[in-house]
């Protein structure tokens, strides 16, 4: 295994899957998120807090494997294939339906979008996952890799307090009171950090994994943090 601080992008066998793995995560999270359930004590979730760990788990994973230049441009992939999604259901929700085809209200109530909610996802997503990384690349740094499990949950409640916060607050500020709103902030938070917790064992064992498959423990000294540097390829 190779520590590098800064070597040249090269290619590697698992980086396609992780990125398809974490694109259908986030897709799934998007179209599920609709569905409000309340299985413990009277705590209401969303059906996406059930998978959008596993986006903040492999952003953690891509990080601490191959750096944050990697990360970030999965990121990006993620963000446009949501947006491109959400564009994709509001051009299919818009045109007529077929007379001998029912179910248009069904599909708007699931699929129909609201622009207030989508800008609110797309803005808590793109927060929340650099936020993941970034803490992820400065803490390997800080612990010089050893301590994986301080990185993940650092990550985790740093990165899912941005995420649950900024959506809630966006998608239902004065539409919904504050106590609504700061239980379900509390709730669908407590549910995500319960799932990345359980989820620790599990990173161990695929980050130790890629790390020897790929001969790669990428540290991010002097790299450009900059979530917008993806666009010059720039670390």
């Amino acid at each position: 295994m190779v520590w590098t601080m800064g070597a040249a992008s090269r290619a590697f066998k698992y980086t396609d899957l992780l990125t398809a793995a974490f694109v259908a995560s986030l897709l799934i999270t998007e179209t599920v998120a609709s569905k409000l359930f309340a299985p413990v004590a009277g705590l209401t979730f969303n059906g996406g807090a059930l998978f959008i760990p596993v986006n903040y788990l492999c952003g953690c994973i891509l990080t601490e494997v191959y750096g944050y230049a990697r990360a970030r441009r999965v990121i990006w992939t993620g963000f446009v294939a949501a947006a491109f999604m959400s564009l994709g259901y509001w051009v299919v929700g818009n045109i007529p339906a077929a007379p001998t085809w029912p179910h248009q209200a069904a599909y708007d109530s699931i699929l129909g979008v609201v622009p207030r909610i989508v800008a609110a996802s797309l803005t808590a997503y793109f927060l929340g996952e650099f936020t993941n990384s970034f803490v992820v690349a400065k803490m390997k740094i800080l612990t010089r890799g050893k301590y994986l499990w301080t990185r993940t949950m650092s990550s985790t409640l740093a990165s899912q307090a941005v995420d649950t916060v900024v959506f809630v607050v966006l998608a239902f500020y004065a539409t919904q009171e504050f106590g609504v709103i700061a239980s379900l902030s509390v709730s669908i938070y407590l549910l995500k950090v319960a799932i990345e917790i359980v989820a620790t064992p599990l990173v161990y064992r695929i980050t130790s994994f890629l790390k020897r498959a790929e001969g790669e423990d990428y540290f991010d000294v002097g790299t450009n943090f900059n979530p917008f540097a993806v666009f010059r390829e720039s670390r």
